[in-house]
């Protein structure tokens, strides 16, 4: 099929869909689901290069045709399961920034109760898992904007930046002070989680390893001798 004739089937698609009732609708919605359920199986287990529409089709139980109306191609499917969970993983630091960095709390309990939140829930995920292993894949693999990467250090800037107008941090630039935080606890602490998780040992929720809660402490004093 001619790639002009079938963007233009994915647009007609597209604007049925807006009309549909809420019936049709949910029935599209659960189509859709279970493509992207069946993709990220598949991306999983067989890679990039090794899945094909044809087999993500076969294994969402639905027609070749209806993941070509919906997504379009293989790298619009890839970019998709991508997207999903990395929206499950900015969920999950929304959450701890909002219930962990509030105003009036002690900074040094707000910050260590952020980072061991990460680390206990958002590494110990699924969603983690599987964006990690998905953005290792090699290319041709699609990557996410940075943009979007970058949207979790975007959203501690702006609390950073709250907190120094509140008087409880001193940052002149929000975003290198959310940069420095993360590069001193997160992003260590994600070091010593993914060898744990590299050598075969279950990372369960809630239950920090050691090295990584030394990480996260010794991370936060480092971040406050310079921003308090």
């Amino acid at each position: 099929m001619p790639e002009s004739e079938r963007r233009r089937l994915i647009v007609v698609a597209r604007a049925i869909a807006e009309v549909q009732t809420p019936g049709r609708r949910r029935r599209s919605e659960s189509k859709q689901a279970a493509v992207l359920d069946a993709a990220q199986a598949l991306f999983l287990a067989d890679g990039y290069e090794g899945t094909t529409v044809d087999g993500i089709a076969a294994r969402a139980q639905v027609s070749k045709r209806t993941v070509y109306d919906h997504f379009g191609d293989k790298e619009t499917i890839f970019l998709r399961v991508l997207q999903r969970v990395n929206d499950a993983l900015v969920a999950t630091v929304r959450t701890a920034i909002d219930e962990e960095l509030v105003s009036g709390r002690d900074l040094r309990q707000a910050l260590l109760g952020f980072g061991h939140r990460i680390v206990d829930r958002a590494f110990a995920s699924s969603d983690y898992s599987a964006f990690r292993r998905l953005t290792l894949q090699q290319r041709p693999a699609p990557r996410l904007p940075a943009t979007v990467r970058d949207r979790p250090e975007r959203m501690l800037a702006e609390r950073f930046a709250e907190l120094a107008a509140e008087g409880a941090l001193r940052a002149s630039d929000p975003s290198v002070a959310a940069r420095h935080f993360t590069a001193l606890t997160i992003h260590l602490a994600q070091e010593a989680t993914v060898d744990r998780m590299d050598e075969g040992e279950a990372v369960v929720d809630g239950t920090p390893s050691t090295d990584a809660g030394r990480i996260i402490a010794d991370g936060v004093e480092a971040f406050l001798r310079a921003y308090r």
